[in-house]
């Protein structure tokens, strides 16, 4: 707990400084386009819109999503299996709600996004927390996974280490939840930011036994405020969650879903997506760059394919926490990679998100990191 804990309080409500990760370029946002987008769509729109309905989403745009998935993600799917919800955390509250009884195991990735322990937690499950290792969860026949009513993954790529599952392995998870009638709840994070050759296609898509809850969400690819995911369901609980969502919110804000509807329509989602990959790529290549150049022998980084964070690999036995409280005090966020960890016990490490600053900020912020250990504040150690 006191690792999760360092988490929300390094970053709580403040602004985006250098490193915090999972933040989107916000600089780079088309709003006048996207203005100009509901502007029209608000002048367009039938007065009888703006009542109650449409608790599962916008007609429109749950078509524009499940056309999007089909072509982009490999994901099978009509538009009626999609479920607009408010974001990733709403997507797994409601899986864990529905999915899970009270003692029910779930298994979670390990080191893992943490609002999916929290969720299971309030849930009340079991959680059972399963090692990843290079290659993501570790799906292996000398290694099987526990028997579990639901397992949770990050198959494109995993969050925090940033692995991508092998068709070996997903085959293998696919296996296992269909001999222990186990779902699947599969977060794409970070799938629209591939760096090298075109994106992977989704688990779900390899599914013939419907075990695969597909979610996604807008708050990285367009900007967090917007406040829009999606949750790809099989047929057969379509209606379940559409009843969870009623008794959650009614429904989410209809000129934001319309707005985007549209933006997707019209081409501009796409377009907005291919600009950004460029961008992250080239803000990925500075900082990677500037930690060879500035923190050589301190902190360890390498290129990644995909992904809007690297990890800062840190000198054996240090300890990461106190590390980035320290940098915290500096005003750089850092967040530690063993926060991330339910029984792990990682190598030590620093996530570092690139995609929301320039290439001066990020450059910057690794020569204040640099003046800060080379002052003689080494990493701290383990005692």
């Amino acid at each position: 707990m006191l690792a999760e804990s360092s988490v929300s309080r390094l970053y709580g409500d403040k602004p985006a400084v250098p490193f915090r990760p999972g933040v989107p370029a916000l600089d780079l946002f088309p709003f006048a386009l996207w203005n100009r987008t509901r502007s029209r769509v608000t002048r367009t729109l039938p007065s009888s819109l703006y009542g109650y309905g449409f608790v599962a989403g916008y007609p429109p745009l749950r078509h524009a999503i499940a056309d999007y998935l089909r072509a982009s993600r490999g994901v099978r799917c009509d538009w009626q299996q999609v479920i607009i919800v408010a974001g990733t955390q709403q997507a797994l509250n409601f899986s864990a709600n529905l999915l899970l009884d009270p003692g029910d195991p779930a298994i979670i990735e390990d080191p893992g996004y943490l609002g999916t322990r929290a969720a299971f937690r309030a849930a009340g499950a079991t959680i059972l927390p399963v090692a990843v290792d290079q290659d993501g969860l570790i799906v292996e026949e000398h290694q099987p996974l526990p028997k579990a009513r639901l397992a949770y993954v990050c198959p494109s790529h995993q969050y925090p280490l940033g692995a991508t599952l092998p068709l070996r392995r997903r085959l293998a998870l696919l296996d296992w939840a269909r001999r222990h009638h186990a779902w699947i709840v599969e977060d794409d994070y970070d799938s629209e930011f591939r760096y090298k050759g075109p994106p992977l296609p989704a688990l779900q898509g390899l599914d013939e036994s419907a075990c695969v809850l597909y979610m996604g969400t807008f708050s990285k690819v367009l900007h967090p405020a917007l406040r829009l995911g999606y949750l790809v369901v099989p047929k057969d609980l379509a209606g379940a969650f559409q009843g969870a969502k009623a008794l959650a919110d009614r429904q989410p804000p209809l000129v934001e879903q319309a707005t985007l509807a549209s933006f997707m329509e019209d081409g501009h989602f796409g377009r907005h997506i291919r600009r950004m990959r460029a961008v992250y790529m080239d803000r990925q290549a500075v900082l990677v760059k500037a930690i060879q150049t500035h923190l050589q022998g301190i902190l360890h980084v390498q290129q990644s394919d995909a992904g809007l964070h690297l990890v800062g690999w840190l000198p054996e036995g240090a300890n990461d926490v106190a590390v980035s409280e320290a940098l915290s005090s500096a005003g750089i966020e850092c967040a530690p990679l063993s926060a991330y960890a339910a029984k792990a016990d990682p190598k030590p490490g620093l996530l570092l998100g690139y995609a929301a600053y320039t290439a001066e900020k990020l450059r910057r912020a690794v020569r204040e990191m640099a003046v800060h250990w080379n002052a003689g504040r080494e990493p701290v150690r383990h005692s």
